[in-house]
């Protein structure tokens, strides 16, 4: 528990934090606790989804932005990053209240009563994620930096925040428990819960794929579509201005690492083929030995021996590009 003092320090020395955003950290420092297991989580999540890629969401070290300059520009890249950062505010608050470490909620409280889903009729029991107070306060805590200037980048962020926290209320599941005589269902008692993270994170990168280049209106007050041929945004659809870097080289203005020494795949045609990650550049090829775990067997009744096996890989790196001087733009 961090008293009240502890946590007016703690919030003062977060970096990057709008007044309102301080505020509510110093109010609810608990839940605080759970912003920051979300970050880990959904920075995971982002670099499952981007592994393959030329930009592999790559986290830059002492910089609390995270993602430093690539936030900059508004691209496809950045509204991803801001739709499942938003997501995993909400997963992270949500999953802490169910499991009882927060002062300020608990299961959702309209969860009670009977209920009817197309089985039937059922009671609503157990603990139901409080879906709705996750999305609340990372609608309040997300959205207050944004909410501090009028322009367009804002609006952008506004908009891909709200994709994400709806992301995550789309894949609540009813999981639901048989009462009976030998377990027959003549009796249901059901609870709303939130699905793997990992479902809401292929949600989002589909949405990253199909995002929509926009415009501003002439009134300033929301997007219309950059190419008169593309469908209108919707509230699901991420939403940018501006063209990504291509990631090939580094490029520190940009916040591209570039491609060299990144690992790709000889045998792929796709994103992860050494043809696409390394930009054309070639590839090397090292002689690898690993040892692995091989012809394991279950031993009654506990134990699982297995033997060690060496096997010899080729490993493929992207080269560097040739003229030197591109390893050191700024």
């Amino acid at each position: 528990y961090i008293g009240a003092l502890g946590a007016r320090v703690i919030c003062d020395n977060i970096p990057g934090l709008v007044n309102k955003q301080r505020q509510l950290c110093q109010r609810y420092p608990d839940i605080m606790q759970s912003v920051g297991d979300g970050a880990k989580e959904w920075i995971r999540e982002c670099q499952h989804q981007f592994r393959h890629h030329r930009w592999n969401c790559s986290t830059l070290d002492r910089d609390h932005t995270v993602f430093g300059r690539v936030m900059l520009r508004s691209s496809r890249e950045a509204a991803f990053v801001y739709a499942i950062s938003s997501a995993g505010v909400v997963y992270a608050i949500t999953r802490a209240c169910s499991q009882g470490e927060l002062k300020a909620c608990g299961c959702d409280p309209l969860k009670r009563g009977r209920a009817k889903d197309e089985r039937g009729e059922f009671d609503w029991g157990g603990c139901s994620d409080n879906i709705n107070y996750g999305i609340r306060f990372a609608k309040a805590f997300v959205d207050a930096k944004e909410k501090k200037v009028k322009d367009a980048r804002a609006l952008m962020n506004l908009h891909n925040n709200r994709c994400g926290r709806m992301a995550v209320k789309r894949f609540l599941k009813l999981e639901c428990k048989c009462h009976g005589v030998s377990g027959s269902c003549t009796l249901r008692t059901c609870w709303l819960a939130m699905s793997d993270f990992r479902k809401t994170g292929d949600y989002l990168r589909k949405k990253y794929n199909g995002a929509i280049q926009v415009i501003m209106n002439q009134d300033g007050t929301g997007f219309t579509v950059a190419n008169k041929n593309f469908r209108k945004p919707t509230k699901t659809d991420l939403v940018y201005f501006e063209n990504s870097p291509d990631y090939c080289v580094m490029d520190k203005s940009a916040g591209s690492l570039g491609t060299a020494g990144r690992v790709c795949n000889k045998m792929s045609r796709g994103t992860d083929g050494c043809e696409v990650m390394c930009c054309g550049r070639g590839y090397d090829t090292t002689r690898v030995t690993r040892v692995t775990k091989c012809e394991c067997k279950f031993h009654w009744c506990c134990a699982v021996r297995c033997k060690e096996c060496e096997d010899t890989v080729d490993v493929h790196t992207c080269k560097a590009p040739k003229r030197a001087e591109w390893l050191d733009q700024t």
